[in-house]
């Protein structure tokens, strides 16, 4: 409806001169306290995303691996001397490629558990949010999340010495 329009027209001429009036004022940085909120949303969905990409690298990465040495009839030992000069790489990047799809499926999930445990947006001006300091506290956070996911995601390496034991036994 045309009063619809113009309400929408008067409210969009109001952010407008607000937004104008931020160009000309000097912001402050963000504190102490707002940049350990941008630092920890960051940081959680990123331990997230580093604990699902490592859990399910290695374990895609050992079943290729294994499903290459039982094609081609190799035993465990004979395996372990053939498989680490020839086929380890490709097994580990065949693992990294089913992390890496599995992982832009999972994104959005993490996400929304990152979400749900009440993780916020920080709330930052724009000019704030473009600051080096916001952007650093970012970037850090990202990397030290993805660093303890990595860390916590190679749980998988602890069952795989049982398994190898079981398989020499046989």
């Amino acid at each position: 409806h045309s009063t619809e329009r113009s309400c929408l027209l008067r409210e969009l001429h109001r952010f407008e001169s607000i937004a104008i009036a931020q160009e000309k004022l000097e912001v402050a940085p963000p504190s102490p306290g707002q940049l350990r909120h941008v630092f920890f949303h960051n940081a959680l969905p990123f331990v997230g995303f580093g604990f699902l990409d490592n859990a399910i690298m290695i374990a895609a990465g050992t079943q290729i691996e294994l499903s290459i040495g039982v094609v081609l009839g190799i035993s465990t030992m004979a395996g372990k001397i053939f498989f680490s000069s020839f086929f380890l790489p490709p097994a580990a990047a065949l693992g990294n490629l089913v992390s890496d799809l599995a992982g832009l499926g999972l994104a959005g999930y993490v996400e929304a558990l990152a979400s749900r445990l009440g993780l916020s947006i920080p709330d930052l001006t724009p000019k704030q949010a473009d600051m080096w300091q916001t952007r650093l506290s970012a970037h850090l956070g990202k990397a030290i999340g993805v660093t303890i996911g990595c860390i916590l995601g190679m749980f998988p390496l602890l069952f795989f010495g049982e398994e190898e034991e079981k398989l020499e036994e046989k």
